[in-house]
């Protein structure tokens, strides 16, 4: 898992919606990000592919290529021994098959 900060020299928001689009479609590409000029990219990837794609819509430079960040794991409570789960079953009442006080059509 990498990630990868690009420069790219983009006028317009149309040149950076199809700068996000291309990298998208490649293999491996986790997420993107644009902020200020700087595309960042994570995921199983290669830089000089992003570049040599990249390329062909506006100028670009590779500014960091390094691992991702992992989140940090945070270590889960242990359960305290003391308590105890208490499960309840409800049995709910069975009806007769018939009604009651049912005298036929409601004259």
């Amino acid at each position: 898992m990498q990630k990868a900060v690009l420069k790219l020299d983009v006028c317009c928001e149309r040149t950076k919606q199809k700068a996000m689009s291309t990298v998208c479609c490649l293999p491996g590409v986790q997420s993107v990000d644009v902020k200020e000029g700087k595309l960042t990219v994570v995921g199983d990837i290669d830089a000089f592919m992003i570049v040599k794609k990249l390329k062909k819509i506006c100028y670009t430079e590779i500014i960091t290529v390094g691992p991702a960040k992992e989140p940090e794991k945070k270590p889960e409570p242990k359960p305290d021994p003391k308590l105890q789960e208490v499960i309840c079953h409800y049995i709910p009442t069975c009806f007769p098959p018939y009604y009651h006080n049912f005298n036929g059509c409601d004259r």
